[in-house]
């Protein structure tokens, strides 16, 4: 099926729905013409029966349709049904659609996924659309302004030119055919980046110089929110639309589906931008310009040019409309504005479960400095309002139903999170925001350098750092004064186990010091609100390590995978422990926060933000 405008030239299988030509700016061809056809641009998915090992299928048609042609516009299709004939047999209908607009520089994707009633039981872990570039040309890559570079070839990555680390998607640049890259780590998480944070990224081509785009104008159709974290771009050059997938949390974000269970979404529309220029000395403006119209798309959403009867547009959605403070009376008499909090609507019921939610839509938007917000575009349905604050842990949730009608705008009135708090603060370490931000980052080990991370707030990005801990706690570990020691300089930012002789790991112990002038009758509480955790086993001791001064203990906590995926965060968690005044003296005393699993150099607990509350009757003592 060939398709064009003028300006862009798509060729499509059919009716498999494999993109496997896109011509443009010059290029007979930008996708790779040495991969496959089905290799080039495609759909896949990771999926599994329940308790089975993970399946990678490729997505494709049998039947091929034109749903839509004029002058303006063509939108086609390339759908599967579903017959229950095997289990081999992914369980889902899919119809993937491609659109090409008159005087439009790029195309748009999506895809509606559906589960007929007669569906047997099945898990969806990960779906996507990737794009493989030629790559005899598409060598820079840019996913922010700060995040671009120019990348290994995927020749770099095999034996005699690249050495694989611990890390399986980690290797060490030995013999790179570009020898400025000599002595580089390239893996493709370190150009991870969070739902609320992406929006664009691409590559741009040499002779001549064209800039490919991929660009989400919309989240909703994601899952996990906005923190989620999601891959980009990595060498190949594969530039991936995720839509759904576990990355930097687990086997919880997988959406189970149970025999009957029906379903349907539609994932997307993305738009695949394409621009170009004569001027190498303007290559840089292929990003800025890139950048612009993500914003053109964003104020076009919902599209008006979308066939399906399964994409809502503007007439047939609805909003939401309030204002949320925040009210701890132990930091303010009144009501405090949640200013540049992240408020949401899920289909989610419980506190923080928007996070692994993977079957409906979410809308999300920032409060301003007031609290108020407006979510606009909310696909009809019943909802629950979420939301986080910066400087507050915990999450924010309604439990009172939102429900979303065509052309609605609910008005939600002036709601008040009430953030976990039992008595007064005696100490705190850390900022809340959900990430180990303001905590201590080390220099990356020379050896395993990414130059792009070297004088970057990201620098947590560079491999490797699990160990960089034993290299500066070689035989005592990490102690923690309140009121002395400073988190940027004495916190690392992640509580990893030892690197000890013959290259074991042993678990790790961490003092927190801190000087009681009294102690109050009742039960004090430390907040453990945790960023990540990866195959851990946290305990909590208060001034001996013993069973009898053990407050905590939780085994195999979290599969987030953020120590090796050169993360800052991945599945929050807020842990609320009591802790007796018995256990407490007068003067000096010790919390011991112990990981305690060994054997593991990748396991590792993320703390977000510490603090121990007095009992509320202190305040009256």
């Amino acid at each position: 099926v060939i398709l064009s405008n003028g300006l862009v030239k798509l060729t499509i299988l059919k009716p498999q729905g494999y993109l496997t030509g896109i011509k443009y700016g010059g290029l007979d061809n930008i996708l790779d013409i040495k991969s496959s056809e089905s290799s080039r641009g495609y759909w896949d998915i990771n999926w599994s029966l329940p308790g089975g090992q993970d399946r990678y299928h490729l997505l494709q048609g049998n039947e091929y349709n034109v749903i839509s042609l004029s002058d303006d516009s063509a939108e086609v299709s390339f759908r599967s049904t579903y017959t229950p004939t095997s289990e081999v047999i992914l369980p889902l209908s899919i119809d993937i659609r491609y659109i090409l607009r008159s005087g439009v520089s790029g195309f748009y994707c999506y895809a509606i996924y559906e589960r007929p009633p007669e569906c047997r039981p099945f898990d969806l872990a990960q779906t996507r659309m990737a794009f493989k570039l030629r790559q005899d040309r598409f060598h820079y890559m840019a996913i922010t302004d700060e995040k671009q570079r120019i990348m290994p070839m995927p020749q770099d990555l095999l034996p005699g030119r690249g050495k694989q680390l611990i890390v399986p998607e980690s290797v060490l640049l030995v013999n790179p055919i570009n020898p400025d890259l000599r002595g580089e780590v390239d893996d493709k998480y370190q150009y991870s980046t969070d739902n609320k944070d992406g929006g664009v990224h691409g590559w741009i081509s040499s002779n001549p110089m064209i800039g490919f785009w991929i660009i989400f104008p919309s989240n909703e159709f994601r899952n996990g929110g906005p923190t989620k974290q999601n891959l980009t771009v990595h060498t190949g050059p594969f530039c991936l639309a995720m839509l759904q997938g576990t990355h930097y949390i687990g086997d919880d974000m997988v959406a189970h589906f149970e025999e009957g269970d029906t379903w349907r979404k539609v994932f997307g529309p993305f738009f695949i931008y394409l621009n170009s220029t004569d001027n190498v000395s303007k290559a840089y403006s292929l990003w800025t310009n890139a950048k612009k119209q993500r914003l053109l798309e964003e104020a076009r959403w919902p599209y008006n040019f979308i066939s399906s009867p399964y994409y809502h547009n503007a007439k047939e959605r609805g909003s939401a409309a309030g204002t949320l403070f925040v009210q701890d009376r132990y930091l303010s008499k009144s009501l405090v504005p949640a200013k540049s909090a992240y408020v949401g609507l899920s289909v989610a019921t419980t506190e923080g479960s928007w996070q692994t939610e993977s079957k409906g839509y979410q809308f999300w938007v920032q409060t301003d400095s007031s609290g108020a917000f407006t979510i606009k575009n909310v696909i009809p349905g019943t909802y629950r309002l979420h939301g986080f604050v910066p400087g507050f842990m915990g999450d924010y949730l309604d439990s009172a139903p939102v429900t979303i009608t065509s052309g609605s705008q609910v008005q939600l009135g002036d709601l008040t999170y009430v953030p976990p708090r039992d008595g007064p603060t005696v100490w705190e370490i850390g900022y809340p925001d959900r990430t180990t931000v303001g905590y201590y980052v080390p220099d990356v080990n020379p050896k395993f350098v990414n130059k792009l991370f070297m004088n970057s707030p990201e620098k947590y990005r560079q491999y490797g750092l699990w160990d960089r801990y034993t290299d500066l706690h070689p035989d005592a570990d990490q102690a923690f004064t309140i009121g002395i020691s400073d988190p940027k300089k004495d916190w690392f930012f992640a509580h990893v186990a030892r690197r000890g002789k013959g290259g074991k790991y042993f678990p790790t112990t961490w003092k927190i010091k801190f000087t009681l002038e009294s102690v109050s009758n009742g039960v004090y509480k430390l907040r453990l609100a945790i960023a990540s955790a990866t195959r851990s086993d946290p305990q909590v001791h208060v001034n001996n390590v013993d069973d009898e001064h053990n407050v905590f203990q939780v085994m195999n906590l979290g599969t987030d995978n953020t120590v090796c995926r050169h993360g800052i965060h991945g599945l929050y968690r807020l842990f609320s422990i009591d802790i007796s005044s018995s256990l407490l003296n007068k003067g000096d005393n010790l919390i011991y926060l112990t990981q305690a699993r060994e054997g593991d150099s990748l396991c590792g607990i993320l703390y977000d933000y510490l603090r121990l509350e007095a009992p509320a009757s202190s305040e009256r003592n």
